[in-house]
């Protein structure tokens, strides 16, 4: 399979920039032995199943906080109490003909009920769900900066300890 070209400098500067927001983050099981944050497998559009924390797009009149909350219930099907905020990611890439630059809002939230799904997610980007404990994160996350994310929230929960 080729991989399809990357944009020129001169295609990009000639591309439409859009700013996108989105929020999304952590989701923590602290009544476990382990604790455990529930993550979401994504198909990338080269196919693959990627391991990622929950996250999406805020609504109209939507704080991030709030986003975070209803993203993670939607994604995995818990339920959290916010508890902190673990950072943003801001990167850029190119889709549809358009220069994206994307902020990702994470947070910290304490697990107050529901059930592992991906049933309740309405865009249908989630392909699977799962407890994964805190210390295995940084194997089983797909990208670097969640890693970093996800080590941000283990250490604000040993501080808290």
């Amino acid at each position: 399979m080729s991989r399809p070209s990357r944009p020129s400098r001169d295609q990009r500067r000639s591309m439409p920039t859009v700013e996108e927001l989105s929020a999304g983050g952590l989701v923590v099981d602290l009544a476990r032995a382990r604790p455990c944050a529930a993550v979401i497998a994504r198909v990338n559009r080269a196919g693959r199943v990627e391991w990622c924390l929950p996250k999406g797009h805020l609504e109209d009149g939507e704080t991030p906080e709030q986003a975070a909350v209803r993203e993670i219930a939607e994604e995995t099907g818990i339920h959290g109490r916010l508890i902190c905020a673990l950072g943003t990611i801001d990167f850029w890439f190119s889709a549809e003909g358009r220069r994206i630059h994307k902020r990702v809002h994470h947070y910290l939230l304490e697990a107050t009920g529901g059930e592992l799904t991906v049933e309740g997610d309405p865009d249908r980007e989630a392909v699977d769900v799962a407890w994964v404990a805190l210390d295995d994160l940084g194997r089983v996350l797909e990208f670097p900066n969640e890693r970093k994310i996800a080590r941000a929230a283990t250490a604000r929960l040993a501080d808290s300890a």
